[in-house]
């Protein structure tokens, strides 16, 4: 316990004591796994904890316009956690941008295929290949990639179990860094990792169903894993 206080200490000092406060901002849109209501959660926590503060675009799958976007223009990371959207125009083009400039991306389940207009998010971006998911089950094992374990995204983290699909992943990018992989009876799969893309880092993971969100070990990962994207210490 005193090892976790001393590390939100250091967090919040970062956020209340030197600079201007860490700015996000979440697209949610992602039905089945209930992104608003798992987003609010954390952004509630984020606030909290470390004074982040936080802007939302709300959709639902597939929605071809959203509001909000324009508080990007004042956000230091890009929260993605929606599904297939089909955007157009300058909205479309606003997150495009965004990605194309370099700037820090943090996208969670479904944001490997969250939009329809810029498909080549997932490869180009994220770093990923997602190929479709397995059944539901319950006993996928959460399990810690050695070569990553001194990473500090892992800090204090242990293995453990949840439900859910396992999301496949065959042919990432070589440049990406495995954190965790996740272990069905059937089968094995990268379930979180990080990436420096030229100036940018990225952070993605295919967790993320609303029992993750109720988990200390997710939404611990998560914050770490938010301020390795916003490089700050």
């Amino acid at each position: 316990m005193r090892l976790l206080a001393t590390f939100l200490i250091v967090l919040s000092s970062a956020c209340f004591g030197f600079g201007e406060p860490l700015r996000l901002h979440l697209l949610s849109g992602s039905e089945e796994y209930k992104s608003e209501k798992s987003l609010s959660v954390w952004a509630e926590r984020l606030q909290e904890l470390y004074g982040v503060q936080c802007t939302f675009s709300l959709g639902t799958d597939k929605v071809d316009t959203v509001d909000g976007l324009e508080a990007m223009d004042e956000a230091d990371v890009l929260v993605v956690f929606c599904r297939r959207w089909i955007l157009q125009g300058e909205e479309a083009q606003r997150i495009v941008d965004w990605c194309e400039q370099g700037k820090p991306v943090l996208a969670i389940r479904t944001g490997s295929h969250a939009f329809e207009f810029y498909k080549e998010f997932d490869s180009k971006i994220l770093g990923g290949d997602y190929s479709g998911h397995g059944p539901a089950e319950d006993g996928i094992r959460i399990e810690i990639v050695d070569a990553s374990r001194t990473d500090p995204i892992l800090y204090q983290l242990t293995s453990w179990s949840r439900p859910g699909k396992l999301y496949r992943n065959p042919n990432i990018a070589s440049d990406v860094q495995v954190l965790l992989t996740a272990k069905s009876p059937n089968e094995e799969a990268p379930v979180a990792w990080k990436r420096i893309n030229g100036e940018q880092r990225v952070f993605y993971t295919s967790l993320g169903v609303p029992a993750d969100f109720r988990n200390e070990r997710f939404l611990g990962m998560l914050d770490r894993a938010l301020f390795w994207v916003a490089d700050r210490k």
